[in-house]
């Protein structure tokens, strides 16, 4: 087998659920081996958590730049070669930046940056370095909506003429009752979310959804979003209307306070000839539907379904895949790109999609403030 890509990560550590989320799906496939990072900003804590998951600590830094000049001072084939890059969204630009510069392939959570500018200035540089850069919106990665996406392109349900895609969640509401505690919360702070909270967290895995499987592009939005409390300055709570034509329409609802709901994203996508539907939280069902047959459900790991999704299928049919799955497979199709061999546009969300994500969340905001319009994104 071929020398496993080395990874540096970045933020993580602690009980931070996105940092187990991508230390297990960068081990999924036996592509990579974490060698290095930062995983907190507390230089001790940083030697403790990494002493705690098992790593040497000769390569855990003390910050992000000692990280960078370290690093780049090794022999090419000792240096990191890939960095996820897991923390709070104000980071995201400067340390991809930097990064891309001095020729790190990155794997970047989402939104990309905290603005657009940002965000085409990061796709600027990628042109220049033409190294690998991916975005996890992790939904991506789940076989079946592999699949979805597939039929959809080869025209199962004939042309598409309504998206409706949901993700609520309900974590921030209790957060958002306690008007002191709501002040301490990052998602909550401009400084360090950017201009959104709600929209920028989880209405853009929707509208990468929308995007992902229809193989089109939003045109236009209209968003009605709401903070909740006027000392509140970022959304929690959004309903955007969406056209990627005249008569090709759509609607993405996002929320955090809808009480209750875990990770609430569902799909609905209808044509001329059928639909899908499909829920996060039962992933391995998708329900097929026409008008003249009865409901069909499609699950992974049968061989009706297509190469990409048994590709990033691990388990024989009946055994539940999840989140950690979906995140892997993002992970093996980039460890592809890295290696320079053969895989499916789909197999990992680019820079492209970052920067689609960053304009969605600008006219939606700027959409809200006057006074609920349509803008071109």
């Amino acid at each position: 087998m071929a020398q496993k890509i080395k990874l540096g990560v970045l933020g993580g550590g602690g009980d931070s659920l996105i940092g187990v989320l991508h230390r297990v799906a960068s081990a999924m496939h036996d592509q990579y081996e974490i060698v290095g990072g930062v995983f907190n900003p507390n230089f001790e804590e940083n030697i403790g958590f990494a002493e705690e998951i098992g790593m040497r600590t000769d390569r855990i830094y003390s910050d992000f730049d000692t990280f960078v000049k370290e690093e780049v001072r090794l022999p090419k084939e000792e240096r990191i070669q890939v960095v996820s890059v897991l923390t709070p969204n104000f980071l995201h630009f400067p340390m991809a930046k930097k990064l891309i510069e001095n020729g790190f392939h990155v794997i970047c959570e989402k939104p990309l940056t905290t603005t657009l500018d940002e965000a085409h200035i990061l796709e600027a540089a990628l042109e220049k370095s033409k190294t690998v850069f991916a975005v996890t919106y992790t939904y991506t990665g789940y076989p079946i909506v592999r699949q979805m996406r597939e039929m959809i392109h080869s025209g199962v349900i004939g042309e598409v003429h309504k998206v409706d895609i949901q993700y609520y969640q309900g974590w921030i509401n209790p957060i958002l009752l306690d008007k002191e505690l709501r002040k301490t919360i990052w998602r909550l702070d401009p400084k360090k979310a950017g201009i959104s909270s709600c929209v920028g967290d989880i209405g853009t895995h929707a509208f990468n959804m929308a995007e992902y499987l229809t193989g089109q592009e939003v045109k236009t939005v209209l968003a009605d979003l709401n903070t909740r409390y006027d000392d509140n300055q970022l959304d929690v709570d959004g309903t955007v209307l969406i056209r990627f034509s005249k008569h090709v329409k759509g609607v993405i609802r996002s929320s955090q306070i809808a009480t209750g709901e875990e990770n609430g994203l569902a799909v609905k996508i209808y044509g001329t000839k059928g639909g899908f539907n499909w829920e996060q939280e039962n992933p391995n069902f998708l329900y097929h539907l026409t008008d003249d047959k009865p409901v069909q459900i499609l699950k992974p790991g049968h061989a009706y379904n297509g190469e990409v999704s048994l590709d990033g299928t691990k388990l024989p049919p009946g055994h539940p895949e999840g989140i950690f799955d979906s995140m892997g497979n993002i992970y093996f199709g980039v460890a592809k790109a890295i290696r320079g061999l053969d895989y499916d546009a789909g197999e990992y969300p680019n820079i492209n999609d970052g920067v689609r994500g960053m304009k969605f969340i600008e006219k939606c905001v700027e959409s809200h403030k006057k006074g609920n319009v349509w803008l071109e994104l």
